[in-house]
């Protein structure tokens, strides 16, 4: 499984941007899409996820209303777009891919993109 984040960069506070992670190396059928995210000297936080058959999504409460997380399975791309960001959402985002949902934590998933910077300028 091969997973590449892109998308990334420098955005002002208010603004919006849309993260891309394309996966690759099986077909993901009941497999579970999320993104995390690690700001400088912090620990890995989940951002959201997504369930690559139904398409059903949950998010942080950090984040909720703000993202939407979507797939396109023809296309084996997952989307985390981002509205109204603000200066805490400045971090590192990964996308990551689990089998199951076991623990219902970051230890679900086994599988991870490089990440993508995320700055917000404030």
């Amino acid at each position: 499984v091969q997973l590449q984040a892109s998308g990334g960069g420098l955005v002002q506070a208010g603004g919006s941007l849309r993260l891309s992670c394309a996966a690759s190396g099986r077909t993901f059928t009941n497999w579970i899409m999320g993104w995390f995210r690690q700001a400088p000297g912090k620990e890995r936080e989940w951002v959201g996820r997504i369930t690559w058959n139904m398409g059903t999504t949950r998010y942080a409460d950090s984040v909720k209303g703000r993202v939407t997380i979507s797939r396109e399975r023809a296309e084996n791309m997952v989307y985390l777009q981002m509205t109204n960001l603000k200066f805490e959402d400045t971090a590192v985002y990964y996308c990551a891919a689990a089998r199951t949902l076991r623990y219902g934590d970051i230890r679900d998933y086994g599988y991870w993109g490089q990440g993508t910077q995320v700055t917000v300028s404030s």
